[in-house]
């Protein structure tokens, strides 16, 4: 029974990082299309002065964090450092709970 749960939660984790990368990849084209809709607007109604540079450059801050996040590379705060953290979290409540224990038993 438990190796059916551990199989449908890795079924699961697997589905949500699917859904993940495929919205970091839409998130991806809208950022390649508007931006050539931009490029595009801005050469045809100014094109002695190039402003399409800043939204680009904002946005594709905003994509590359996404993907540094979506694709794990981000050395604080991914994944990796949330499951570590739990388990620190989780180890210390468990001391705790036997300190606890260990000096409720030493006083009987």
């Amino acid at each position: 029974m438990e190796t059916n749960n551990n199989e449908r939660e890795q079924l699961e984790q697997a589905k949500k990082r699917v859904q993940e990368i495929k919205g970091f990849y839409g998130h991806l084209a809208a950022y390649v299309g508007v931006n050539i809709f931009f490029l595009a607007v801005n050469l045809l109604a100014s094109p002695k002065h190039l402003w399409f540079f800043w939204p680009m450059l904002g946005w594709g801050i905003g994509v590359a964090m996404h993907g540094l996040r979506v694709f794990n590379y981000m050395p604080f705060f991914g994944k990796d450092w949330e499951e570590k953290k739990i388990r620190d979290f989780m180890q210390e409540e468990e001391l705790q709970k036997n300190e606890l224990k260990d000096q409720h038993h030493g006083k009987l």
